[in-house]
């Protein structure tokens, strides 16, 4: 059968990949066994958090950069970009010689406004969503007369992002199925070129939030509402691109959605058993083999880390969240006597069970009780979910009424975990 006309090839990417020689990382790959144990499946990760800028971003961006022409270089670049791509293209345009303007929403955070500054880029802050900046970016384009570097949807960015599936490969050549974070489908369909070229059975399956799945509506045929906060910004994008959709449509075999859940619950998984910090669409994949678990049981999977830029408040916020999960941390409310000595007796019972306590709070007004009652609120630290219900077991035996605090979070499974 005629391979399909696609905008790009896998001479593109072996292209790329010469251009890129030497001027970003060579990420490391490696089976992870505990992964592997938890998730039900032989885990390969791909660490492109360990780019320079914590990305694959700067695979594509550099590509495009290379391949300027004089004039082109002399006159400068725009992009347009939220988080990753506004740092790959400060960083490589600057390390080139190139001036470079990047628009960025007035909302962007400024950890990431200074950190695109620092890089050596001109910062814009205009417009209230990505749609907005990009409409200046490209009047940027049309009055300067400067060259756009598209986030995704370019046959030189594609081209760039698809070298991350040669080394993959190259590391890995056996693998059953590459699981790939989707937004606009830059990467996923520089990868599907490369390794449906080198493999040409291996199954290619894109991952994206529920709450943005515009690749997935559009291979389904399906629709669903897209938008509001999700962890994973980095893949939050509204529309996929034109190039990526004639990519994925030809040559990906599905793309899945996942929850923000799972995504934190990836998060928390990366950073206990591989110690490294993954934003939230980097977890993505792992997020997929979690909720998919029955899918990819068994088998080798390939997953791409495919950026580390998270905000530390998130990440803490995310790590207090994963141990509320796992029941290790603990809310109790403990209906009192009001009488000397009550608290001290809630702390010896709770210190012969083995719990922590990380906070206390004694309430006597703000509480429905007998006025001869008092509430103590007692956040304690377990080791499990088990050791949580003895915590509890014992202070019911000492005679105490104990309710326990749980967070409700949306869609929440049981959590996984290294231990079980």
């Amino acid at each position: 059968m005629k391979p399909p006309d696609l905008p790009v090839t896998f001479e593109d990417v072996l292209a790329a990949a010469d251009r890129l020689e030497g001027a970003i990382e060579r990420t490391p790959t490696a089976h992870s066994r505990v992964l592997s144990d938890v998730l039900g499946c032989h885990v390969v990760v791909k660490f492109e958090n360990l780019q320079f800028v914590s990305s694959f971003k700067e695979r594509g961006a550099l590509n495009v950069l290379a391949q300027l022409s004089e004039d082109e270089r002399a006159a400068g670049v725009v992009a347009m970009s939220a988080g990753n791509h506004a740092q790959a293209v400060a960083y490589h345009a600057t390390r080139l010689g190139i001036d470079a303007t990047i628009v960025m929403p007035t909302a962007t955070p400024f950890v990431k406004v200074q950190r695109t500054r620092e890089l050596g880029a001109r910062v814009v802050l205009r417009g209230d969503d990505l749609a907005e900046a990009e409409a200046e970016a490209k009047r940027l384009v049309a009055e300067e007369g400067r060259t756009y570097v598209h986030p995704f949807d370019d046959p030189a960015v594609i081209a760039g992002q698809g070298t991350c599936a040669l080394e993959l490969l190259g590391d890995a050549p056996d693998l059953d199925a590459l699981v790939v974070p989707v937004g606009g489908g830059g990467l996923l369909a520089g990868m599907a070129v490369a390794a449906r070229h080198l493999r040409p059975g291996i199954e290619l399956v894109g991952v994206q939030t529920e709450r943005y799945p515009a690749m997935a509506d559009h291979v389904h045929r399906t629709h669903h509402e897209v938008g509001g906060a999700s962890i994973a910004e980095g893949i939050a994008v509204p529309r996929p691109g034109e190039l990526t959709t004639r990519i994925v449509d030809a040559l990906v075999d599905d793309v899945v959605t996942v929850t923000e859940t799972h995504i934190e619950e990836a998060m928390n998984l990366l950073l206990e058993i591989e110690k490294v910090v993954v934003e939230g669409a980097g977890a993505a994949g792992i997020a997929a083999l979690i909720e998919h678990r029955e899918r990819f049981a068994g088998r080798k999977v390939g997953v791409v880390l495919t950026g580390g830029n998270v905000d530390s408040r998130l990440l803490a916020s995310v790590i207090m969240r994963g141990l509320i999960r796992n029941g290790r941390l603990t809310r109790l409310h403990v209906e009192v006597p009001d009488v000397p000595g009550s608290l001290a007796t809630i702390t010896r019972v709770l210190g012969d069970v083995g719990a922590n306590i990380v906070e206390i709070l004694h309430q006597r007004m703000f509480v429905d009780l007998s006025a001869k009652s008092a509430q103590v609120e007692v956040t304690v630290e377990t080791l499990d979910r088990d050791h949580a219900d003895r915590v509890v077991e014992a202070l019911a035996a000492a005679g105490y009424v104990v309710r326990v605090g749980r967070f409700t979070f949306r869609d929440a499974p049981p959590p996984v975990s290294p231990g079980g």
